[in-house]
Formats: C-alpha cells, sequence, structure tokens
C-alpha cells in the first residue's frame, strides 16, 4: 500500500504526494539510501535502568550482518522510541515499566541511537530542528506567533504532513530488518511506528502522545492508542485535518482509548504518595516544588522566576525545591546569573546515579529542605530523575506536555507549541493539575496559592485517587496488553 497516497481512505492530491517523494529524495541525497544493507539486531543489557524496570536494549548494526540474537519470542515487547524532547523516553519508560509489572520483558529500541544507518541521521536532522524551534519560540515572541504555534497546532494537524513523514519513514525502516517480525512493537513516537510496519513488522501499536488530534500521528497498519476520550472522538473523525473537509473516519479496530501512559511504580503507590502529601501539608512542613526542565532546554527564565520567589520560603522552611535540569549543565550556569545566592542555598546531585535514587528513596519518608539541583548527562538518567522525585514531591511544575497527564498535583507554565494547551486543559477538568499559567504573573500566583492555601493540594490528591479507581491512569498497561493480544 502507498500509504503517502491514501490515508485511511482519504486520498491525498498529487502535489501533496509529489512533495512527499521530494521530502524523501531531499533526505536520501543528503544521509544516503541503506534499504540494501542488512543491519544486525540484537539484545544487550542496560546499565541505567535495566535493573529498575527490566529493560534490555536493541543494539542494531554492531555485529556480523543478518544476525538476530537474543530475542524471546514468547514474552518479549519492544518499545520502539526516538529522544526528540524528552516526552517521548518517558512515555516509553512507562510503557517498558507496565510491561514489566505485567511478566514481559521490554526491549528499548532508539532509532536516534544508531549513529551509522540513515534512520538515525534523518532523525537526527529533525530533531535539531524541532529543539532549535523550541528554544527560538521562547526567545522571540513574534517567531512564536508566526511561526512555531501555528506549525504544532496546525502544521502537524494536517493530512499533508502525514504524507511526508511516511515517505520519510521509508527511509528508516532498515533498523528492522532482522527483528523477529511477530514481537510486538509498541512505539512512543510516530515514526518507530511508520518504520516498524514500513519493514513488515506485524503487530504495532501507535501509542500517541498529545490530547490534540493530529495527523502528524497517523500509523496506518497499527493499532493507535490514546489517553482522553477528547482525542479519540478528534482521531476518530479526522477532525480538521483537511481544512474543513467531512473526512473518512478511521476503522474502528485501529484506534483504542487506553488512559494515560504511566509507570507501574507511580500508579501502585498513588494512594500512599498522596496521603504523605496531605500529612505533609497538615503538620506544616515546606512544601516540596519539582520544577523539571524538558530535552530542549527552554524555559529557564520562568523557573529563574519562580525559585527567587520561592528563596524566602526555602529561607524560614516554608518550601523546598527539587530541580531536575537533565543533562543540560549549562542551565546550571545560567540560574547562578538569574538567582541571586543560589549557590549557597542549592545542594547539586551531578551524575551520581546512586546518590539521586538513594535521595529519592529518603525523600519518600524523610524531612526536606532547601533546594536539591539534579543533572545527569546519561539520557535514561536525566529522564527518570524526573519520575523518582515525582512520588515524594508534593507540586510538579512543568510544560502542558507528556508530564500533564502523570498522577501528581500538578503547576502548568506556559505551553511550548499549542498542541500542549489541550493537556492543561483536560487535566484541569479531572482535577490533577492548574490551568495553563501563560506568563510569570499568574505562575506566581499559583504558587503562592498551593503554599497559603489549604485546599488546592488537598482537593487535586483526592481528585487523583478517585482517577486512579476510574482507572484513567492504566494507559501503559492497557497498551501492553493490547499489543500482546495482538499476537493471540
Amino acid at each position: 500500500m502507498e500509504r503517502s497516497k491514501v490515508i485511511f481512505g482519504n486520498v491525498q492530491p498529487d502535489r501533496v504526494y509529489k512533495k512527499a517523494l521530494k521530502s524523501k529524495k531531499k533526505y536520501a541525497k543528503k544521509f544516503g539510501d541503506d534499504s540494501g544493507k542488512d543491519y544486525s539486531a540484537r539484545v544487550i543489557g542496560n546499565e541505567y535502568i535495566g535493573d529498575l524496570l527490566g529493560v534490555k536494549n536493541i543494539a542494531v548494526g554492531d555485529a556480523a550482518d543478518g544476525t538476530s540474537e537474543g530475542f524471546d519470542n514468547e514474552k518479549g515487547i519492544i518499545v520502539g522510541n526516538i529522544r526528540m524532547g524528552f516526552g517521548h523516553y518517558r512515555i516509553s519508560m512507562a510503557i517498558a515499566s507496565a510491561a514489566n509489572a505485567l511478566g514481559y520483558v521490554p526491549y528499548w529500541m532508539d532509532l536516534n541511537s544508531y549513529k551509522d544507518t540513515t534512520c538515525t541521521k534523518v532523525i537526527s536532522a529533525q530533531n535539531d530542528l524541532y529543539s532549535m524551534g523550541s528554544r527560538l519560540s521562547q526567545k522571540f515572541k513574534l517567531f512564536n506567533k508566526i511561526v512555531w504555534e501555528p506549525l504544532n497546532y496546525e502544521g502537524f494537524r494536517k493530512l499533508s504532513y502525514n504524507s511526508s513523514d511516511q515517505k520519510n519513514a521509508e527511509l528508516m525502516a532498515p533498523v528492522y530488518k532482522n527483528v523477529p517480525k511477530d514481537i510486538p512493537v509498541v512505539a512512543t513516537h510516530v515514526w518507530p511506528a511508520q518504520a516498524a510496519i514500513h519493514a513488515g513488522m506485524k503487530n504495532v501499536v501507535n501509542a500517541i502522545p498529545d490530547n490534540w488530534p493530529m495527523a502528524l500521528h497517523f500509523a496506518e497498519g497499527s493499532i493507535h492508542t490514546v489517553q482522553t476520550h477528547y482525542a479519540y472522538q478528534g482521531y476518530r473523525i479526522c477532525n480538521g485535518m483537511d481544512g474543513d473537509k467531512v473526512l473518512n473516519p478511521m476503522p474502528a479496530d485501529s484506534l483504542k482509548y487506553a488512559g494515560h501512559y504511566i509507570d507501574h511504580e507511580l500508579v501502585a503507590n498513588i494512594e500512599t504518595d498522596c496521603a504523605r502529601r496531605i500529612a505533609r501539608k497538615e503538620a506544616g512542613k515546606p512544601m516540596r516544588f519539582l520544577l523539571t526542565i524538558g530535552g530542549a532546554g527552554a524555559q529557564k527564565e520562568i523557573f529563574a522566576a519562580i525559585i527567587n520567589e520561592l528563596m524566602p520560603d526555602i529561607k524560614n522552611g516554608k518550601a523546598a525545591l527539587y530541580v531536575n535540569i537533565g543533562d543540560y549543565k549549562n542551565v546550571w550556569e545560567d540560574l547562578k546569573k538569574m538567582v541571586a545566592g543560589i549557590e549557597g542555598v542549592a545542594k547539586t546531585h551531578f551524575n551520581d546515579w546512586n546518590d539521586t535514587r538513594k535521595f529519592c528513596e529518603d525523600a519518600l519518608e524523610g524531612d526536606v529542605n532547601g533546594i536539591h539541583l539534579f543533572c545527569h548527562e546519561n539520557i535514561f538518567e536525566a529522564v527518570y530523575a524526573t519520575n523518582l522525585l515525582m512520588r515524594s514531591c508534593d507540586v510538579l511544575v512543568t510544560k502542558p506536555s507528556e508530564l500533564a497527564f502523570y498522577p501528581v498535583p500538578k503547576l502548568f507554565i506556559r505551553r511550548i507549541g499549542g498542541h500542549e494547551q489541550w493537556g492543561a486543559i483536560h487535566s484541569a477538568e479531572i482535577g490533577d493539575g492548574t490551568l495553563e499559567c501563560r506568563d510569570i504573573p499568574h505562575t506566581l500566583q499559583m504558587i503562592r496559592l498551593f503554599i497559603d492555601d489549604d485546599k488546592t493540594l488537598s482537593d487535586m490528591c483526592g481528585n487523583i485517587i478517585r482517577n486512579k479507581s476510574l482507572g484513567i491512569y492504566d494507559g501503559a498497561y492497557e497498551v501492553v496488553k493490547i499489543a500482546m493480544g495482538m499476537r493471540r
């Protein structure tokens, strides 16, 4: 099937298809076409989250051509992902955690990590552009208004965008060459899903992250899962994906509502963690805010304003702060210039994974004061540190991206891209997060409300417990069950 020409029965104009062909030709000319390569595929250990989540890596092209080694054909499940920001990695960790909890063996397949392949070169080039756009959108309001918001909100929404992506994904398929074709694949970005379909993988689930329906996320031939009923309706009718046209809908068996993609460790401890939050509040202990800077490294100006606002509360014992700057150590240098006196208050936890894990374990029941800053060069540690810190924090301060769906009280700062606002809207509607605070004054207002008000935190904790009883946070388990069920 020519997936760039017809998308769920919606025939694309010739100009759209020609543009897709031109896009693939451009990337092939720049990075080569390795479709004739016979890349090996073998299972190796993951030294960073292997012991935590039972994860093993899939290495591609590092052995003799044509080899396929170490796969468990009965219990293995591939988590296909890329690094584009931190969000897709985090969702992958949630899927892997759920798979491990359900007794399966999660295989980590990062299509942006196979350096000598055309696949990784194409993804890296687009990732660099996206990261640059994210940072520019935070620095220049005009660029954000004219370019970035429209691209993220309407540009990625169009079927025509999916047409080009599908054609480009043909260049990514060779990395699956010697991966056993029956092993289920759960992709947490559309490219690993599209590439898997092009490569002939038989059981593919495309775990869609966003609450704003966009054709960008289509990988026809896979089962698409979504986290909300709003997204389900929008995707089912391809809402707004070709202007005002009424389009052919997705087939019912191509789309399933799953719920939020959340790690087993977080879901299993919701009641305990929420009870601890309420107990700390009632005892007058410092309120713990977790600030997490995403993979694009943007928004540090907002975080600096928050830290400056909280500094008096931190010094008098009314607040404590976790700051995860991911793998962006330069952000620490910037914060030292933007927040007077932070060096004298902050304790740094840099590139010591054992220290970070011990801090997170001790903080569950122990007391925390001051500012604790976390930075890890390794991408797994940089992302997963937030997940570990989440359990003992009281409020997560984040843009409304993938973290909008996590079962922890949340304060949403300004989005990066118009599609993200719908994550905040959903969270506010189910009661586990705030409205999106689109400027610094409103962000600081909400900070004060959490500290000074007795109801805001307890209400969110109550809503989170209720949401769990409704299965809202069971999406990762459901995705794994769908993927493994495809084999039957």
